[in-house]
């Protein structure tokens, strides 16, 4: 199979075999009128199977949703037909609007227009807490 070279755009690599669909979904990609390409399955030396998203078209991607999904995703930034930029995503510090707080007490359950903010609180086991109320997230993606 050949994809071709992208030459101003975005290179989402080394997601989670599986998880490039719901990268997909939550990015609203389907949206786009650009063309996408979505690489399932695809072999690594590193992970074993990968998958990888190609956008043709540079875009202002929330990177903070992103790498709460999957942290350890490479963004790779193509302009001219070379690597302009690259950032390895990890777990970040907050979170808005990703998460909704179970909690029937807090604020953002009276308060519609309140966004959902929660922050990291243990890193290791991806454990995240609402800013209002001290709710642990559900389980992460």
């Amino acid at each position: 199979m050949i994809i071709g070279q992208i030459e101003n755009g975005i290179v989402l690599d080394h997601i989670t075999a599986g998880r490039g669909m719901e990268i997909y979904e939550v990015l609203g990609l389907g949206q786009l009128d650009c063309l996408v390409a979505l690489i399932k399955n695809a072999d690594s030396v590193k992970m074993g199977k990968k998958d990888i998203l190609k956008i043709n078209e540079v875009l202002d991607l929330d990177l903070d949703v992103i790498g709460y999904i999957d942290p350890g995703i490479t963004v790779n930034i193509i302009k001219n037909g070379t690597l302009a930029k690259r950032v390895r995503l990890e777990l970040p510090e907050r979170v808005k609007g990703v998460i909704r707080c179970k909690n029937p007490r807090c604020i953002t359950s009276v308060e519609q227009e309140l966004e959902h903010v929660f922050r990291l609180t243990d890193r290791e086991n991806r454990v995240y807490r609402c800013i209002y109320c001290d709710t642990k997230a559900g389980k992460n993606p």
